[in-house]
């Protein structure tokens, strides 16, 4: 078989390790969904903490964290391959649910947390990374909804799961020996099945192409930090509807529990939002024909109201209902969102321009906990879903006024004029 064949793209053509890639995307979504409905009640009854912006400082932590290594998972999986960081991701989450088991103070659930943190940027970077470089362009948003999709549909079913098996026994340690079973699967997968897809990155490149090839770091992290306008525009509104998902991880649960749900009603309802995300593989093909920017302006106004009126509702059918709407709403935007980076960037540095991206998105999880930690702190619950609909809409403005369509085929969008080389300056490649 010829170099050429072997290195020919598309999900068709690798769908043994693209369907790999999935697998392990939707252990990585049940890492984090195990959390979601228990790690905040378990802190508040078990670990008495009475303070809900100490309870949410594990928000914080794991947010700083995953959006740090974001940037610096990218610019490995560059240099090093997808393989070795998807590893060591998996390397990190081993200890987690043995802290969630035993951990004596709330101290300790944080730490967990900067573990999950590091495990969520590594592999979920890697996931998508490799996922792009098997699909190739034609099949981007394709590839971006389907991990996407099953990546939050991981975190649903870990909450539900997780929610029962609470519900049906107790907070600890029940519930987490559920989480190393996941765990240990998915390290176990990394290392011995998967292979290396950096190459096929590389079928991409074009001798020919111009001055945006092989970007050095600091230019990539300019350009898509405030360089270019419409990148701008992707990472603000990533950022901020992070704490949508902030909101969901730590305000809803409390809340629903506070307004007599139980348990497993509320991890239901927290589920119901994260299954919504797994339309992204109709929304990410969508965006393959209509373009990215359509579904990101309507998905960041359609989260909002669905943030807005759990609030101005009450019931758990209600609840429910417009946890949906709200997911609905993220499946519009999510996937396109960062398929709008991973069109914009250059094949020889998309990982960094990715990772970008996901540092500024992910870093929203941990401001995000600060503001919603303090409005609930200070005002009431309530106030951190007003807060959180509110930036919504204005950071789906700012996408509305600036974002330019990306589309490889019929986006309007031109990357900014090249920086003037330096004499001598060697350009590394990603």
């Amino acid at each position: 078989m010829s170099t050429e064949t072997e290195l020919k793209q598309g999900i068709r053509e690798h769908l043994g390790q693209f369907s790999l890639h999935v697998l392990l995307v939707f252990a990585t979504g049940l890492t984090i969904g195990s959390e979601r409905a228990v790690v905040p009640v378990l802190g508040r009854d078990v670990l008495g903490v009475e303070s809900l912006f100490v309870i949410g400082s594990f928000v914080v932590s794991f947010g700083f964290v995953k959006g740090l290594l974001n940037l610096y998972a990218g610019k490995w999986g560059g240099e090093y391959g997808r393989k070795p960081v998807l590893v060591l991701g998996w390397v990190t989450a081993l200890p987690i649910p043995v802290i969630l088991i035993f951990a004596p103070s709330w101290g300790w659930i944080t730490v967990g947390n900067i573990l999950l943190g590091i495990n969520q940027a590594l592999t979920w970077s890697m996931a998508i990374n490799a996922k792009i470089d098997l699909a190739g362009p034609e099949q981007r948003g394709l590839a971006v909804g389907i991990d996407e999709a099953f990546g939050y549909s991981g975190v649903a079913v870990g909450a539900w799961v997780t929610g029962i098996i609470a519900a049906r026994t107790s907070l600890r340690p029940e519930p987490f020996y559920f989480l190393a079973v996941v765990v240990v699967l998915a390290f176990l997968i990394s290392i011995f099945l998967i292979k290396e897809t950096v190459q096929f990155a590389e079928v991409e490149v074009d001798d020919d192409d111009h001055h945006d090839a092989n970007l050095p770091f600091g230019e990539v992290l300019k350009r898509a930090t405030y360089g270019d306008k419409t990148l701008f525009a992707a990472a603000q509104a990533g950022h901020i509807e992070k704490f949508v998902d902030t909101l969901f991880w730590l305000a809803v649960p409390l809340y629903l529990t506070s307004q007599g749900l139980g348990i497993a009603a509320a991890g239901f309802v927290v589920g119901i939002h994260s299954a919504m995300y797994f339309f992204q593989i109709a929304t990410g093909g969508l965006a393959d024909r209509i373009g990215r920017r359509p579904p990101v302006v309507v998905g960041m106004f359609l989260t909002g109201a669905g943030v807005l009126g759990m609030v101005l509702v009450d019931g758990y059918l209600p609840w429910a209902v417009l946890s949906g709407v709200s997911g609905l709403g993220m499946a519009l935007l999510y996937p396109n969102l960062m398929t709008v980076p991973g069109d914009a960037a250059h094949p020889t540095w998309r990982a960094t321009g990715m990772g970008v991206y996901r540092m500024w998105r992910d870093s929203g999880y941990g401001v995000g906990a600060i503001l919603i930690g303090l409005s609930m702190e200070f005002v009431n619950a309530e106030a951190a879903f007003y807060l959180t609909a509110a930036l919504m809409f204005v950071s789906g403005t700012i996408v509305y006024i600036w974002m330019e369509e990306t589309h490889p085929d019929f986006g309007t969008h031109e990357p900014p004029a090249p920086a003037p080389e330096q004499p001598g300056q060697t350009l590394p490649q990603d």
